[in-house]
């Protein structure tokens, strides 16, 4: 039986780490109706941002490098959130009903993210501040002083060009001192050590319950739990909850609906956010973090019912059970002291790798959606209105 506890135990940590990382993708694809591809980088923004926040806490010593984690999930909520809410405001507001524009869009997102975190460093962060300074600062002081819509067009042309030539110049004017121009990350991974409280596990016979599991599982309940008040508690929850029914009534009775859209999408990618954070427990942190999880997450999502969250927890961890149940040998195992099953032992047998026992739960994702297309729950979104 401790195989099988440890298979069991195993497959849920798993599966509570696809199902954090899911959370967030839940609310943006399934309230929303938003393919967003960038969800991975969104993560890890989280990731990186926990690494920061890591390396701040640092040369503190203990007992604050102990705690620095309570300070870097919200942190890493508020910098995926922000990244999310831009994102929206910049281009997802303007692709609502075309989801093929919204993949392409936010697949090229993903990818301008991933060379930004290769790429960045104190020289582009001053450029882009100047620019950011310039160009709303401009935008927001002529919306006050002169007639605006008659000048609109001309006027964010010329300040974009300004904007862009000013910042252009004083980048290439510090580009010569090269501590400014040195990569903060770069394309190597980094390594996100766990406070000292969260190394090691807790024995059970000769098998080993890691803390760091422990706390994701913990964590992943907490955000669940928030999630589920935060939907159905709150004012907000209710207006999010009314515009994914009925989007023109919803405006009809004054609920702000762009408000909403924009907050729920920051909501969805500080989740994200947090998912990154906990994922920076498990392994070394790189541009390429999220599309680790991006296809895991979207067949959580779809699987569960898109935009039930009972569904995608139940998903979640039917997933990474079977997924670690299959890798691990554990059914191969469990199996080999019935003669009658030899077939279906040598079959798991064969798949009881990392990659192929993803090959076989994809294979039975697939033979599922044959039976039940709409997921274990059926979908409530904006495709409700239609």
């Amino acid at each position: 039986m401790l195989p099988l506890f440890e298979g069991l135990f195993n497959g849920i940590s798993i599966g509570s780490v696809l199902l954090i990382a899911a959370l967030g993708l839940a609310v943006v694809f399934g309230l929303m109706g938003v393919i967003n591809l960038a969800h991975g980088e969104l993560m890890m923004l989280g990731a990186y941002t926990t690494y920061v926040v890591q390396n701040i806490f640092k040369p503190l010593g203990s007992p604050w490098f102990d705690v620095y984690i309570l300070f870097a999930l919200p942190m890493a909520f508020l910098v995926a959130g922000i990244v999310g809410l831009l994102l929206e405001r910049g281009v997802i507001r303007f692709l609502y009903g075309r989801p093929l524009e919204t993949l392409l869009a936010t697949w090229g997102v993903s990818l301008i993210l991933q060379q930004f975190v290769r790429s960045v460093n104190t020289l582009l962060a001053i450029s882009l501040i100047v620019f950011s300074v310039l160009f709303f600062g401009g935008l927001w002081v002529l919306r006050r002083r002169v007639d605006w819509e008659r000048i609109k067009n001309w006027a964010i042309a010329a300040i974009l060009l300004l904007s862009l030539a000013i910042s252009t110049v004083l980048g290439n004017l510090l580009s010569k001192n090269p501590v400014l121009a040195r990569p903060w990350f770069s394309a190597r991974n980094v390594d996100v050590t766990a406070p000292a409280w969260l190394r090691g596990g807790f024995p059970i016979g000769s098998f080993q319950i890691p803390y760091t599991r422990l706390f994701i599982i913990v964590l992943t309940v907490l955000c669940v739990l928030a999630t589920y008040w935060f939907l159905n508690r709150s004012h907000w929850g209710l207006r999010i909850r009314s515009v994914t029914q009925n989007r023109q009534m919803s405006s009809c009775l004054g609920i702000p609906t762009a408000t909403v859209d924009a907050l729920t999408f920051a909501l969805g990618s500080g989740l994200a956010g947090i998912a990154g954070c906990a994922i920076s427990l498990l392994g070394s942190v790189g541009p390429n973090t999220g599309q680790n999880y991006i296809i895991d997450t979207f067949m959580v999502v779809v699987v569960g019912g898109v935009g039930n969250l009972l569904g995608t927890i139940l998903a979640a961890l039917a997933i990474g059970t079977i997924n670690y149940l299959i890798g691990s040998g554990t059914f191969a195992l469990l199996l080999s002291s019935v003669t009658a099953l030899q077939p279906l032992t040598d079959l798991f047998n064969f798949f009881a790798t990392t990659s192929m026992a993803k090959v076989l739960v994809f294979a039975f994702i697939i033979a599922f959606l044959q039976v039940k297309p709409a997921g274990i729950f059926a979908p409530k979104g904006r495709t409700a209105e239609i």
